[in-house]
């Protein structure tokens, strides 16, 4: 998979640019704030039909505009696609691929694999489970459309069971009969879920391993659990379990929305005990493995997105990042960095070509 050519308008803080990419590695310069992370975050858009940073469509749009365009055109497995993404104030957001419409956003999902790493993805450690099921959600609905359209109804009758139980605490009343048929729905289609998801990591978690103690040099024992309520027990079961406390909180408080992952550092969380240092491998590590998985089920080399990942690491650990990326043949990457002398040192190490924007 390879990115051409890159069309932004009205996208965020960035009015009108253009960019043609030939070289492998592609990096953008410029001081904080001038809208570096914004490109690659185009490149994100394109690929999964929303931005990485901000799930709200509308706040894309660049301040005063009323809309914003992003068009991109690839290569792959040598044949041109097309892409565009668009947002209209007070309209649906429109997904173009070789100039049709998809009839649902949801079918362009895989189409461009793409593996991200950002600052932001420390919230794998430091925040919620919810940020964790997405991690999972997102790379197994790059190359399974049916997992996602399973999670996608899920959740939709997961939300219309709150609604229900939110409605009997109001009237103070209760109707068996009519969560029957919510709860049978669920349990048909949490069970799915939780098999892929159990699958996944099954595969998931040795190629983790093997990247970390390759980076690392085997400096610590390191693991990630897949925890779920439905290993030891039915979804219906669960639910009939849990339905007095459900009641009371009107909500439903078992199921595979609780999945978690349990990100271990000897033995302990990696959230508690692991250093700065150390949680930042765990996350490469996490990446790399999403790469190699992705590459696996796809065939071909994911776009990788190395967005401002170098801040507070020495020169040394710079070069030895990109050649981490360089070596492991990752195909075409894209990097946003504030410092242009650190970049280019760390870059004429690389045997690879690249080639630099500055947008100051």
């Amino acid at each position: 998979m390879f990115l051409k050519q890159l069309t932004l308008t009205h996208y965020k803080n960035i009015e009108a640019s253009q960019f043609s990419f030939q070289a492998p590695i592609n990096c953008f310069i410029g001081n904080n704030g001038i809208g570096k992370s914004n490109i690659l975050d185009s490149i994100y858009h394109l690929a999964f039909t929303k931005s990485y940073f901000n799930p709200s469509g509308v706040q894309n749009i660049q301040f005063g505009k009323e809309f914003f365009l992003i068009e991109g055109k690839f290569n792959k497995e040598g044949k041109e696609e097309k892409i565009n993404c668009s947002l209209k104030k007070g309209q649906k957001k429109t997904i173009k691929r070789n100039g049709k419409v998809y009839d649902k956003i949801s079918e362009h999902i895989g189409l461009i694999p793409l593996v991200i790493i950002s600052p932001a993805d420390r919230n794998l450690i430091i925040e919620g489970s919810s940020t964790r099921r997405k991690f999972i959600d997102g790379v197994i609905g790059q190359t399974d459309k049916n997992y996602l359209k399973n999670l996608s109804d899920y959740n939709k009758v997961l939300a219309q069971r709150n609604a229900l139980l939110k409605f009997f605490a109001q009237n103070r009343t209760f109707d068996g009969d009519t969560l029957v048929i919510y709860n049978h729905q669920i349990s048909e289609l949490a069970h799915p879920i939780y098999e892929k998801r159990k699958a996944f990591m099954e595969v998931f978690i040795p190629i983790f391993l093997k990247r970390y103690q390759s980076i690392s040099s085997g400096a610590e024992e390191v693991d990630i659990q897949y925890t779920s309520q439905l290993s030891e027990n039915k979804m219906s079961d669960l639910m009939d379990q849990s339905l007095e406390k459900d009641k009371i909180l009107q909500f439903t408080s078992v199921g595979i929305h609780k999945d978690d992952l349990d990100m271990q550092i000897s033995e302990m969380p990696i959230k508690k005990f692991g250093s700065q240092g150390q949680q930042k491998t765990f996350l490469i590590a996490i990446k790399l493995a999403q790469f190699d998985f992705i590459k696996e089920k796809s065939g071909m080399n994911p776009i990788v997105l190395l967005d401002d990942i170098f801040d507070k690491l020495d020169q040394e650990r710079v070069t030895q990042t990109i050649q981490l990326f360089d070596n492991e043949n990752l195909g075409q990457i894209f990097i946003s960095d504030t410092h242009e002398d650190r970049i280019k040192a760390a870059l004429e190490m690389s045997s690879s070509a690249y080639e630099i924007f500055n947008l100051s």
